[in-house]
């Protein structure tokens, strides 16, 4: 913790993680005072925001990436400089916050975001169970190595299958077990996101986004949880930067260079709305041609991000238009 004014710097130090406790030390040492605080996102979310803002500090929450550091800063990290790096840039006005949802909005995020963890869970389960499969040469049949869906009839394979020791059966059994329950959870958890994305809050944009080919139920409920209010992007280029579909550049001079995607951004949203772009590049005509012209001249996967940003487009259209989305015609 590191407490500055416009002029010098009165001390740093170390205190537990409780707001009230740095709210009554502000109070006795800087007594009718105007507080401003800022710190980088992180694991521990917003909360702590919520508590100083509601106790009478002006806080704020940066990207740590935005926090203006000197290559010493960068050479020789610890905690006390970083905290005095923040409060000098904050001092400086040289600090942008970033947007902080509701708590409502972030407990919505946190049930959509437990669906992709648990199929994450359940896609990692199943591959340890196929290199148990392999460790010991057993050959799945061909009749279900055509679906990435594991039937009824293929777990009743796998529970049937023999080792040459308990051991090893045992080790496939409880394999298995988990698996069942990964899926049983993400069932549950499926319901549950289908529910909030039926609510009174969340209906009527689900069925504006639902409209526009590609986007499904969990791709739109996540964007509207990940943007709360499309509004706070003033246009498209702004929402693309925020989900890092823009491209990277280094320019000096003359020579103006334009790289790969930049690494910032919401990974989470921008690997939905991938997936979406290559549904919708076969399912809407003006999408399909406009993919097929791209192939032409760069590859697939560079093409479908063209497609995503397009895409991408249409959704921030829908939502801050409130229209209905028409497929586009190829004449």
């Amino acid at each position: 913790m590191s407490v500055q004014s416009k002029e010098l710097t009165f001390k740093t130090f170390t205190q537990p993680p409780s707001v009230s406790v740095l709210v009554q030390h502000l109070h006795k040492n800087f007594p009718g005072a105007t507080y401003y605080s800022a710190y980088e996102s992180g694991f521990s979310g917003f909360w702590a925001h919520r508590e100083l803002v509601n106790q009478g500090v002006n806080n704020i929450v940066v990207h740590a990436a935005d926090v203006p550091t000197k290559q010493k800063e960068r050479a020789f990290k610890t905690d006390k400089r970083d905290c005095r790096k923040i409060a000098r840039s904050l001092s400086n006005e040289e600090l942008d916050a970033i947007h902080v949802p509701s708590l409502k909005t972030q407990q919505d995020r946190t049930l959509v975001r437990l669906r992709l963890t648990f199929r994450k869970d359940l896609t990692r389960q199943k591959n340890r169970v196929k290199s148990l499969l392999n460790l010991y040469g057993k050959v799945i049949p061909e009749q279900f190595l055509c679906s990435s869906h594991w039937s009824k009839s293929f777990i009743q394979w796998l529970t049937e299958l023999r080792f040459e020791t308990e051991s090893a059966e045992q080790a496939l059994k409880l394999l298995i077990t988990q698996v069942e329950h990964l899926r049983l959870c993400l069932l549950e958890v499926t319901r549950k996101v289908r529910k909030l994305s039926n609510s009174q809050e969340y209906g009527s944009d689900m069925k504006l986004l639902l409209q526009i080919p590609g986007v499904g139920m969990i791709t739109g409920i996540a964007f509207l949880t990940q943007l709360e209010d499309v509004e706070r992007f003033p246009n498209t280029n702004s929402l693309a930067g925020y989900l890092g579909l823009v491209p990277s550049c280094n320019s000096s001079g003359d020579k103006e260079n334009t790289g790969e995607m930049t690494f910032r951004g919401n990974k989470w949203l921008r690997v939905l709305l991938i997936e979406s772009a290559w549904t919708a590049a076969r399912t809407d005509p003006a999408l399909h041609l406009a993919y097929i012209n791209l192939c032409k001249r760069m590859k697939s996967n560079n093409a479908i991000i063209r497609i995503a940003r397009k895409l991408l487009n249409r959704i921030y259209y829908v939502l801050k238009n409130k229209y209905e989305y028409e497929k586009g015609i190829v004449r």
